[in-house]
């Protein structure tokens, strides 16, 4: 199942040797490196969409901080969630916030919200000889509530004249952990096709039985490729790491949006951010943004054990908010607007012992 994620930084590679040396002559600037004498171990878990961007900053920090280990586990963003309030981990990262049946776990200490970029989930499938299409989020919904069983469907006919869309079974490809990803596809669909969509929004979905279940984006991707007729959200980069086909789906505006980097930032422009730093990006008002584009944050707890790790966060995390953002594009994630990376970085100081 990992095996996606590992080729993914190795299809960005060439990208990320010309990023590394912007980011290591920008590292002398305080990009959130801090003292140069700090020395400890980071570990964390969580949101399998920033599992490749984890593993470039980490190796980049190394010139920051190289007496500073930082480990990142992936396991879903509610695995990430879950660590943190078990104190197993000292950051969690997580794609959307925490859920209100979650937060007894964490006892009443302040959490806070670090935004560390944006990313489209793309509706990947496999259909050979279709390497064009077109979905609403009427007939995505349609599809994943099994109300739409085959490809041939006329209200997917009717979107895509002249495709040839054969009469191949549709099989959902869906997460099996509690995951950011389906959070916000959920969302999404609850947004954009209202009452017609019946499932809820949650990191845990009860999906129409036959749905194949994976682990990871990474996992989901794999279920695709390999399962003629299969249709499944997955985050942009795992989707090209992967070779996989993804369809352009309609907007607010009623225009067919592709996903890429360009199209994530431009839903990113119009976010309600509240005071807390959690937004979300879905379903956008911009008329050139793709609809379903998530965010990902890594969470803190405000309050640290010791001075030492409150000081190694800080610096992690403002190497993320900083030159880290130029490890982005080759992942194929969309940096933060301005104003939201901004205040990210001004909370940096509230991470104390």
């Amino acid at each position: 199942m990992e095996r996606p994620r590992v080729q993914r930084i190795t299809v960005a590679g060439i990208a990320l040797v010309a990023a590394a040396s912007v980011v290591t002559a920008c590292s002398s600037n305080n990009s959130g490196g801090g003292s140069s004498s700090l020395s400890g171990t980071l570990n964390a878990s969580g949101s399998t969409f920033q599992l490749p961007f984890q593993q470039a900053a980490i190796q980049q920090f190394k010139s920051v901080q190289p007496k500073v280990v930082v480990n990142y586990g992936g396991g879903g963003s509610g695995k990430g969630r879950s660590d943190l309030a078990a104190g197993v981990v000292q950051f969690a990262g997580s794609d959307s916030p925490i859920p209100s049946d979650e937060l007894s776990g964490f006892k009443g200490k302040t959490v806070l919200y670090f935004p560390v970029f944006l990313g489209p989930i793309t509706m990947s499938y496999n259909l050979n000889g279709v390497k064009s299409l077109k979905l609403t989020p009427a007939v995505i919904a349609a599809m994943f509530q099994g109300q739409i069983k085959a490809w041939n469907d006329p209200a997917i006919k009717k979107i895509n004249p002249g495709v040839p869309l054969p009469s191949t079974p549709v099989t959902l490809a869906v997460r099996s952990d509690s995951s950011g990803t389906t959070q916000n596809f959920s969302l999404f669909l609850q947004k954009s096709a209202g009452s017609a969509w019946k499932l809820g929004s949650s990191s845990t979905i009860s999906w129409p039985s036959g749905a194949h279940a994976g682990d990871g984006n990474g996992g989901v991707a794999q279920i695709i490729k390999s399962t003629p007729g299969a249709i499944g959200y997955v985050d942009y980069a795992d989707a090209k790491a992967s070779g996989l086909t993804y369809a352009s789906v309609a907007n607010q505006s009623g225009a067919y949006i592709a996903p890429s980097p360009t199209t994530a930032s431009a839903a990113g422009t119009t976010v309600s951010l509240a005071s807390n730093l959690t937004f979300a990006a879905v379903w956008s008002s911009d008329a050139k943004a793709y609809p379903i584009t998530y965010q990902s944050w890594d969470l803190v707890y405000q309050k640290q054990s010791n001075q030492t790790t409150a000081k190694m966060l800080k610096a992690y995390i403002g190497y993320l908010l900083g030159s880290g953002q130029q490890l982005l594009s080759p992942l194929g994630y969309a940096s933060l607007p301005s104003n939201i990376l901004s205040k990210a970085k001004a909370q940096i100081s509230k991470i104390g012992s």
